[in-house]
């Protein structure tokens, strides 16, 4: 609102020069420059200065800092404007006089009517819209149907009140009255829209808005005083006055609204005062600062949650963490960066303030805002990096014996993201370190000489830390195992469960976990990779019917093959290789089978159990060691082997009676 008021000002004033200097008076210019220009002229105008206008300043006198003439202009503003208080209801009753004589004189009404007409006229509008819109806004998801039943009424009453300003010739100090009390007032309405979503407590909600209003007609009048010839300084003190209203108003919501504390209350009491006398020392840049500190948090929480509850019931889906992460970080991060760019602008405008006559102080300043630029660039795209890949690490499938060329992709990325991940914190950090420092200053190029140095002697100090991670980027390259594969290294074996820059951790099948830096792995020997093939024996009699066998066998590894459980996991199935020895008691009979990693164990119970029963029922039984007994003595020694057996039964029974 400032910047219209102040474009319409420039571009007034520079009707009136351009007015002023018209051809007619060129001529006269000209003669006055020549008659200046006349040595005799000029020698004449020099006799006439006063000897103390030439004589040499006195060295005594130093000249006054720059903290001296800001103290010296406060001085004087305060009191410029106590002296024009009085003057503030004399003034405003003859700018209305002007602005009224030059409406009526064109042949309009009153300013105040016809703004009145105009907001009437819009309000019509607005009312018309929500009875047709209404009906869509009822079926529209709950964030979005808020939002529009808020907002676009607003819109529909600023663009109909815009088409009929602009559609008439509106006199010179009736149009410039009109145009800012208008926006002035089109901005309340949009406020008061977004105070709704920022503020959940009704009491505090009308003082919000109540607050709104009188800062809009504070600056709608302030940006009027020039226009309608109002004193500067006249218009300096209804500033002051309104800002006094204004702070009473939120003194009067902390102690009526608050539920905090008299402590707190009083605290946030003096915070408003010293925002307060901040501004009347016109130290705007701090009274920003101090309001960002006030109210900034409550918006971007306000931000957030409106975002996040808009894209919750956008569809009733669960959405991307991606793009969340995008729209509300991202949301928050353009009212961070709004919100310094105001600044920027107010200390832009602000020459009078006395840090802005420090250029080193003016550096820093823009220096500091650059690097919250820089801040909220970095913060938000390592966030929505890593919401990225553990949003990727999420779908991939965490059975490592998943096979075939997209499940092996599938997990050589999840094995390769998280150490992704670890170098993009690390690049991002010091890349944004570097860049914050730049923006405030200070040369980077001897601190990355420094750094490169550091790293050279931070090398030979620490050869075990370099080995350790080069060696896990060869690994890498290589493809040697990746997440959820079971490995066994020298005496190190289990399942990998994550990476860092210099280890992997292992967990054991019986629980433990192994953190192994990748400089001691040496050759690994993966365990989970395509295939794997597992063998077995079993020891039957010298007499048993070897194709028998065989033929019953095939049998087992037909029903594994039909099962639903384990039918998918075996790529060759259970088979007899034939007699792999003759022992002591029995043939050992070999057997294989193929099956995708991880599976093998659940698969070769499942066949010993099948292949037991098959055996017993078919009369085939497997061979155990036995010890006879030979000559005169076997009679004996089964009786004896006998009575100790009865003998062992009839303890075993007297121990198992109750006593007494």
């Amino acid at each position: 609102m400032r910047w219209v008021a102040a474009v319409l000002f420039a571009l007034l004033l520079s009707t009136t020069v351009h007015a002023q200097t018209t051809p007619s008076a060129q001529p006269k210019i000209d003669d006055l420059v020549r008659l200046l220009q006349d040595p005799d002229v000029r020698a004449w105008l020099e006799s006439q200065k006063p000897k103390s206008a030439t004589a040499p300043p006195s060295t005594s006198a130093a000249p006054a800092s720059d903290l001296e003439d800001w103290d010296n202009q406060t001085r004087s503003r305060i009191r410029t404007v106590i002296s024009a208080i009085p003057r503030i209801p004399t003034e405003i009753a003859a700018a209305s006089a002007r602005t009224r004589a030059d409406a009526m004189s064109h042949g309009y009404a009153p300013v105040m009517a016809i703004f009145a007409v105009l907001v009437a006229i819009g309000a019509a509008a607005e009312q018309l819209f929500l009875r047709i819109r209404a009906v869509r806004f009822a079926k529209a998801p709950g964030a979005f149907a808020a939002a529009g039943a808020k907002l676009l009424p607003v819109v529909i009453f600023a663009l109909v009140i815009g088409v009929i300003f602009f559609a008439f010739d509106w006199p010179p100090l009736a149009r410039i009255t009109l145009l800012v009390y208008l926006i002035a007032f089109v901005a309340y309405r949009f406020l008061a829209v977004f105070a709704v979503f920022c503020v959940d407590n009704d009491r505090l909600l009308w003082r919000v808005r109540l607050f709104m209003g009188i800062l809009a007609l504070a600056i709608a009048t302030r940006s009027l005083g020039t226009p309608l010839g109002v004193d500067p300084t006249v218009t300096m003190a209804i500033s002051y006055c309104l800002s006094v209203v204004l702070l009473l108003i939120g003194v009067e919501a902390i102690w009526r609204t608050s539920t905090k504390s008299r402590v707190i209350k009083g605290a946030l009491t003096l915070f408003l005062v010293a925002l307060w006398v901040l501004w009347c020392l016109n130290l705007k840049g701090l009274v920003w600062i101090g309001i960002y500190a006030l109210i900034l948090p409550g918006i971007l929480k306000a931000v957030g949650r409106s975002i996040e509850g808009a894209i919750s019931s956008e569809d009733g889906s669960h959405q991307s963490r991606v793009r969340t992460i995008f729209l509300v970080r991202g949301s928050r991060a353009v009212v961070i960066a709004i919100a310094a760019g105001w600044l920027a602008v107010v200390w832009q405008f602000n020459p009078d303030s006395v840090a802005h006559q420090d250029p080193t102080l003016t550096a820093i300043f823009y220096g500091l805002l650059k690097s919250v630029v820089v801040l909220l660039v970095a913060d938000l795209i390592w966030h929505i990096t890593r919401g990225f890949i553990d949003d990727k690490l999420q779908t991939f499938s965490a059975d490592p014996s998943a096979h075939g060329g997209e499940a092996a992709s599938q997990h050589r990325i999840a094995t390769l993201l998280p150490i992704f991940k670890n170098a993009l914190a690390v690049f991002v950090l010091a890349a944004t370190v570097l860049t914050v420092l730049a923006q405030l200053g200070v040369q980077i190029g001897p601190l990355i000489a420094g750094a490169g140095i550091f790293g050279v002697a931070l090398g030979f100090g620490s050869q075990t830390l370099v080995k350790d991670v080069i060696s896990g980027i060869f690994y890498m390259l290589d493809d040697a195992f990746r997440v959820g594969e079971y490995i066994q290294s020298g005496s190190y074996k289990g399942t990998v469960e994550s990476f860092s820059l210099r280890s992997v951790r292992l967990r054991h099948h019986r629980g433990p976990i192994f953190t192994v830096p990748f400089g001691s792995l040496g050759a690994v020997q993966n365990m989970s990779r395509d295939w794997v093939i597992d063998k077995f024996m079993l020891r039957v009699p010298f007499n048993t019917d070897v194709a028998k066998v065989k033929k019953l066998v095939k049998g087992v590894g037909a029903e594994l093959l039909a099962d639903e459980e384990l039918g998918p996991f075996i790529i060759e199935t259970v088979k007899m290789k034939g007699v792999e020895q003759i022992g002591d008691f029995g043939m050992e009979i070999s057997f294989a089978f193929t099956t995708a990693p991880g599976h093998q164990s659940m698969i070769r119970r499942r066949a010993y159990t099948m292949i037991r029963d098959v055996f017993m029922a078919n009369g085939i039984e497997f061979a155990t060691p036995t010890v006879q007994v030979g000559g005169e003595e076997k009679a004996a020694a089964v009786a004896a082997a006998s009575a100790t057996v009865t003998a062992a039964k009839a303890e075993q029974a007297k121990a198992a009676m109750p006593e007494g």
